[in-house]
């Protein structure tokens, strides 16, 4: 799903046939890391499901389809300037096969935003929306997510993680609306408050 969208998106600025393929090579490179356990193409794959739902609230395509492809491409759970680290990425990769400048400081806009998940605009609210999606996801995919987190934060014993992600939880469920658009709260704020609630009492 999210390759097509993606030879799609590249195609659409470049007439080099081999462009869209060498870029997505060194994608599949990135998120198939070993150390990743979350932040894999599945995540990717889920993002674009809901973020197709909302296809036509954005009014270019490929600018989301290069943001979800690149907003996790540099993941780093020891690093806190991931984001920017993807983004600087996604704008080298799209200045070279000719994306305008307007879409690339636009793309890169929407990577930055997954850093805080703070209200930014209709658009960019729908895209961070989309990223938290798996809070609002069955327990069971929950509890994956969950274990897989964790994994990924494998170099941190309990000592550290667990109050680390008891602060992060109850960021979240300190806030008035998790989900920040009208359609994401409706499909996905109840449960994302069960799944959250029902973490955090099990790291008590």
């Amino acid at each position: 799903m999210i390759k097509e969208e993606f030879f799609n998106a590249v195609s659409a600025y470049s007439s080099t046939p081999d462009n869209a393929s060498q870029l997505w090579q060194e994608v599949e490179a990135q998120y198939a890391e070993r150390s990743r356990h979350y932040h894999t193409m599945a995540h990717i794959e889920n993002l674009t499901k809901d973020l197709l739902s909302v296809k036509v609230s954005f009014k270019n395509w490929y600018v989301v389809v290069f943001a979800a492809v690149y907003h996790d491409i540099i993941y780093k759970a020891t690093k806190t300037n991931n984001e920017e680290k993807s983004a600087d990425l996604a704008a080298q990769r799209l200045t070279g096969i000719s994306v305008p400048s307007e879409l690339i400081i636009r793309c890169r806009d929407f990577i930055m935003a997954t850093k805080r998940h703070e209200p930014v605009d209709d658009e960019i609210d729908l895209f961070t929306d989309v990223d938290l999606s798996i809070l609002g996801s069955a327990s069971d995919s929950y509890r994956l997510y969950t274990e897989q987190v964790r994994r990924e934060y494998s170099i941190y014993p309990d000592l550290l993680y667990k109050p680390g992600r008891k602060k992060v939880l109850l960021h979240f469920l300190g806030m008035e609306h998790i989900y920040k658009t009208e359609f994401f709260r409706d499909k996905y704020e109840e449960n994302a408050r069960r799944n959250l609630e029902s973490e955090l009492r099990g790291l008590c």
